[in-house]
């Protein structure tokens, strides 16, 4: 690996000061593929794709669109009955990724230490439309199901995290988009930089329905044939340092992360990418031509796929190899970046390779948020 020399820079591109590179030292996954690292693997390496349709009470009335869902999620199943009865199937979904994290974390965090940073759009969707319905339907409007309204707020999955496990650091709950994945990670390396916490649970999640679905459909902002998915990626997160102190192993470090806002009214975007993956490069110290792989985020974006990769292309002087969770298990909007770092894991795992790989992972938003996050295999230097 080419580390960049520091020093004051140049007059167009002042030297940036380098990140804090953060540990993921474990993974939950809940995915069209299945649930763990393992089964996303499993059908990335064969190029196969999740379970490819709609589930739940609603599935007969999704729009003509490809979906990517979780087949036969029942919360009960992975955490015990008691407690479960009101919970959403958002909720769900972060409740398990998080629980296969911290059982496969390293033992001896404090409870009281460790935090909660979770992204999701608007929380479940789904929720909204049942409350809502409820208070035109009920013969008295205040006759809906009070235990039923946490799940419309949109903390409500990173609040019953920490509640179930525990946690009492930092809980916090992000929504840009696109781009919230990295964001997550951002954030991620503030809130242990400050001493908020000293460990973090960082994921994202969301759910399809039907009204979802509807609005994807109605949008035409879809390319034709692309899925749209849903499930929950969750990492334990740590600085480096601290891993290495505390004998942890590390699945991957965390290197530069970028993230901005660039909305077509000013002008290409590719060019606001291409900024935001220098950028995230200096930060993390290493040349264009060491990045090993790329995963995208806006794969089947209309008119934000082609810049996404076109800025790439700018920044590294060409497109390395892409490696595309959409297709596996469908285009998952704000818990699209934590599905590309899983699904980067996950090939890794099952492919071991002579030395670290360096992967690249960005995302573009219609919206104009736009991030760029440096990932590396293990901890090596």
């Amino acid at each position: 690996m080419t580390v960049l020399a520091t020093g004051p820079g140049t007059a167009e591109r002042p030297a940036l000061p380098a990140a804090v590179p953060l540990a993921i030292t474990s993974a939950g996954v809940v995915s069209a593929a299945g649930l763990g690292l393992e089964s996303l693997g499993g059908v990335l390496d064969s190029g196969g794709i999740g379970h490819s349709a709609p589930v739940g009470d609603d599935a007969d009335d999704y729009p003509p669109l490809g979906v990517r869902s979780v087949e036969g999620f029942r919360l009960r199943d992975h955490v015990g009955r008691k407690g479960t009865r009101n919970l959403d199937r958002l909720t769900g979904f972060g409740l398990v990724a998080a629980k296969l994290a911290l059982a496969s974390a390293p033992a001896g965090a404090a409870t009281d230490r460790t935090g909660v940073v979770v992204t999701t759009s608007t929380g479940s969707t789904q929720s909204l439309m049942d409350l809502a319905g409820d208070t035109l339907l009920q013969e008295r409007p205040y006759l809906v199901n009070p235990s039923r309204f946490p799940n419309t707020v949109l903390n409500c999955c990173a609040g019953q995290i920490a509640i179930w496990n525990g946690l009492r650091g930092a809980n916090v709950t992000l929504a840009a988009g696109q781009a919230s994945g990295m964001n997550a990670f951002r954030h991620a390396r503030m809130v242990l930089s400050l001493g908020r916490a000293d460990r973090l649970v960082v994921g994202g999640v969301e759910e399809l329905s039907a009204p979802l679905a509807w609005g994807w459909h109605v949008s035409g902002t879809l390319a034709e044939g692309t899925p749209i998915g849903e499930g929950a990626a969750a990492f334990v997160v740590t600085t480096s340092e601290a891993a290495r102190a505390g004998g942890a192993g590390i699945a991957a470090e965390v290197l530069g992360v970028e993230v901005g806002f660039h909305p077509a009214s000013r002008g290409d975007r590719a060019v606001a990418v291409a900024e935001h993956v220098r950028r995230a490069l200096d930060r993390s110290g290493v040349a264009p031509g060491d990045v090993t792989e790329v995963s995208p985020g806006s794969t089947g974006l209309v008119g934000v796929e082609r810049a996404e990769r076109r800025g790439i292309s700018l920044a590294l002087g060409g497109l390395p190899p892409v490696r595309d969770v959409t297709r596996a298990v469908g285009q998952c909007y704000s818990t699209a970046g934590a599905m590309q770092v899983a699904g980067l894991l996950a090939a890794w795992r099952g492919d071991p390779a002579d030395r670290p790989r360096l992967a690249l992972v960005t995302a573009v938003g219609h919206d104009g948020n736009i991030g760029a996050l440096v990932l590396r295999e293990g901890g090596g230097a």
